[in-house]
């Protein structure tokens, strides 16, 4: 009877352990595709950075660059209120200033220009977000790896030196357009200009002027307006291109993290 009875057992048990590892088989081989899933995923966010995503990396940081600097600049007082790039009277009319005594009401005048200036450049630069994306967009990175890796301006040089002509003459009927427009006061830059010169010049053009050696004053606005927005331009896209190099959260997609990540391991 006992023997009967440990048979019965025994049988149970051997019941109960197969159960068991049918139970365990199961479920472990059910979690091995999700431990691949987690391996893949892993070798994804770890892979090389191809050349293609350097390229794509830098432009994607220029086209963000661009934004933010025609946001900040295109705005009332974006040139005026910045004392780095605020536009004063070109370099010629420094003998305006310099014999602004001789001008009635001049002083007035010359600020009332100076605001003028800027108004036009801040007007302008609103146009130029299509401008540089064109550029941008035909740009041909020949070396993704030695600019990505270069100084904190690298990006913003590379498209400087390869597409300035290029931006320079599609941004000049911009300029041209706004110098046009009454922006301060109903009048427009290039008649607050025309007054201040045209007075001066007739002080230089006097018996008096001569006698003190007076130059007429003669400049294309145009070209120094587009020139001074310009580089402006240039100079807020290599700040949101240095701060893309050196702070992860200003690299706002998974591109600019893979490819500026790299940055981070130097």
């Amino acid at each position: 009877m006992y023997s009967q009875n440990e048979s019965n057992s025994q049988k149970y048990m051997k019941k109960i352990i197969f159960i068991a590892l049918i139970f365990f088989t199961l479920n472990s081989q059910a979690q091995i595709p999700n431990f691949k899933s987690l391996q893949g995923l892993t070798k994804t966010a770890n892979s090389p950075v191809s050349n293609a995503e350097m390229i794509e990396g830098l432009k994607n940081s220029l086209n963000i660059g661009i934004e933010k600097a025609v946001g900040s600049l295109g705005i009332e007082n974006g040139f005026y209120n910045d004392a780095v790039l605020k536009l004063l009277l070109p370099p010629e009319a420094k003998q305006i200033t310099n014999n602004i005594r001789l001008l009635p009401g001049g002083q007035d005048l010359v600020n009332k220009t100076v605001l003028s200036l800027n108004r036009t450049a801040e007007d302008a630069v609103k146009e130029a977000t299509p401008i540089f994306k064109n550029a941008i967009l035909k740009m041909s990175i020949t070396d993704a790896m030695g600019i990505l890796f270069g100084k904190e301006n690298a990006i913003t040089e590379y498209l400087r030196q390869n597409t300035y002509s290029e931006l320079q003459a599609a941004f000049a009927p911009k300029v041209k357009v706004s110098l046009s427009k009454p922006l301060v006061a109903n009048v427009s830059t290039n008649q607050t200009w025309n007054l201040l010169c045209s007075n001066y010049n007739g002080v230089a053009n006097s018996t008096v002027g001569k006698f003190s050696r007076l130059k007429p004053v003669n400049v294309n606005l145009e070209e120094y307006v587009t020139e001074k927005a310009l580089n402006a331009l240039f100079i807020k896209v290599a700040a949101e291109e240095k701060a893309i190099r050196s702070n992860p959260v200003a690299r706002v997609n998974d591109l600019l993290k893979k490819v500026f990540g790299q940055l981070d391991k130097k």
